[in-house]
Order: structure tokens, then sequence, then C-alpha cells
């Protein structure tokens, strides 16, 4: 009988140490309330609570996420679009989350519904479609404005898809068809444009080649004109150097003779007008005055 009550005295003692004792992991927080009375946030390791008097509230501290389903929303220019996105949320005060609020991830999944709501009735439907991020960013501000006193903090809203009206759409895909065809006229314009422009640039350039080829052989055959020139000139010093060298050698006698030459090829010649230069003239005085001596003696 002794080790009876012995034995149940040693299990209720384990069972007491079994529910007394909690482990915590250090991704996790237990909110702890003795007699209904918060006592503060306990963890990690190992936390003791008094059975039948404590009761423990466990926190996870990772960050998590909800979605929100496609929620149907009016923009500024009366047109419907279906959007839904993603929440990131992460517990900074646990004890806050318990007691500020009772299922923070519901609040804050209605909180972002409504939110988005009064965001995108506030803009054009071409402001929803082209400025997510900018929409993102107003939806993160205004949710951690009001999740902060919650204890809970957001970490990141993503829009994941914007769905406007199948005519919208419709629309769109006509505008987007029309801005690419427009798109590759310009860019065959901009071709036909630039190859015009380097085709005149080539014949521009083949023009100035061919010009300075022109004036090159113009300036070369007139160079070559005046160097001929120049040794046509240097030639005919030469010869009259050596004719006046020539000419320093011959008597007045042997001049005298060449003149009577000529006088007599002129004589033999059909002409009856004669010019003859004083010069020769000069040079028949001296023949002259050898006849008249021949014939005195």
């Amino acid at each position: 009988m002794e080790y009876f009550i012995f034995g149940l005295i040693v299990f209720l003692v384990v069972v007491l140490l079994a529910i007394s004792v909690r482990i915590v992991p250090e991704y996790q927080r237990a909110v702890v309330f003795r007699m209904g009375r918060s006592i503060g946030a306990k963890g990690p390791g190992l936390v003791f609570v008094i059975p039948f008097v404590d009761r423990a509230i466990f926190i996870d501290l990772r960050e998590g996420f909800f979605d929100v389903p496609p929620q149907t929303c009016i923009t500024a220019d009366n047109a419907s679009v279906n959007i839904d996105f993603l929440v990131y949320e992460k517990v900074i005060d646990p004890e806050r989350s318990v007691l500020e609020v009772e299922d923070f991830t519901g609040a804050a999944r209605g909180l972002a519904v409504t939110t988005l709501r009064a965001v995108v009735g506030a803009m054009d439907l071409d402001d929803v479609l082209s400025k997510r991020d900018e929409i993102n960013q107003v939806l993160h501000d205004k949710l951690d404005e009001v999740t902060d006193r919650w204890g809970v903090r957001i970490m990141a809203v993503e829009i994941r898809e914007v769905v406007p009206p199948r005519a919208i759409e419709e629309a769109m895909t006509r505008q987007m068809a029309a801005e690419r065809n427009r798109r590759a006229m310009v860019a065959e314009a901009d071709g036909k444009r630039e190859a015009a422009v380097m085709i005149a640039t080539g014949e521009k350039q083949a023009a100035i080649l061919e010009a300075e080829g022109l004036r090159e052989a113009t300036v070369l055959e007139a160079e070559g004109r005046r160097q001929a020139a120049i040794l046509e000139a240097e030639g005919y010093s030469l010869a009259l150097d050596k004719i006046f060298a020539v000419a320093k050698t011959v008597d007045s006698k042997t001049l005298t003779l060449q003149y009577l030459e000529a006088l007599k090829n002129l004589g033999e010649g059909a002409s009856t007008k004669f010019i003859i230069p004083t010069e020769l003239l000069n040079l028949a005085k001296p023949l002259s005055e050898y006849a008249k001596g021949a014939l005195q003696e």
C-alpha cells in the first residue's frame, strides 16, 4: 500500500512537472497570463508555469504572410478592376499582439481590403495599371500605421495581378497593336532616312575625292609642264652659252665670209627685195678696203 501511494505521488509530480515546464523555441515567445493578468512574454528556452493558475499563449515571431483574394475595385474614372495581393507581416511585440487584437492576421486582412479600395478609388485606371509600386508603397504605409499599435509590423505589400474589364483589355490590345505599328513605321522611316543620308554622304565624299583627284592631276600636269619649260629654257641657255663660247673663238674674217655666204644664198633666191642688216654692211667695209688695196698694187 505504501508503494502504491509513493508511486501515485511520483506520478502526480511528473504530471505536474510536465504541465509546468514549457519549452519555447527561438522563433516563438510565450505570453503568460497568471490569474488572467499578463505577466509578459517568456522564452526562448524553458518556461515554468503554475498549473491551473498560469496560461501560456505561444506567438510565432517569424515573418508570415497572408493573401488577399481578388477584390473588385472602382477607379476614379469609373472602371472596375480585380486586384489580388500578398501582405507580409512580422510580430515585433508578442504581448501587444495578444492584448490589443483578437486575430491580428484577420484584422490586417480586412484592413488591407478596405485600404486597397480607398487607394484604387482615388486613382485613374491608367495609373492603377502602370503604378503598381506606388500602390504597394501606399498600402504598406497605411497598413503599417494601423498594425503598429498591435505590435505587428507590415514588412511588404505585393500586388500579384491587376485584371481590367474585358472591353478595356481589348481596347488596350488594339492600342498596343497600333503603337507597335507606329513604332515599326517610325523605325522604317528612320531606316530610309539614314540610308538616304548615308548614300548622299557617300556620293558627296566620292565627288570630293574625284575633285581632289582632278586637282592633283592638274597640279601634277602643270608641274610637269613647268619642269619641262624649265628644262627647255635651261637647254636653250646652255646652247646659247656654247654658241657664245664658240663665237668668241671665231675671228672677223670668218664672220665676214659667213655673211658673204649668206648674201650669196640670198642672191640665188627668187625674191627681188632684200633686207640687209647694218651689221652686214659694217662687215663688208673691210672687204672693200681689201679690194681697193689690191687694185692699187
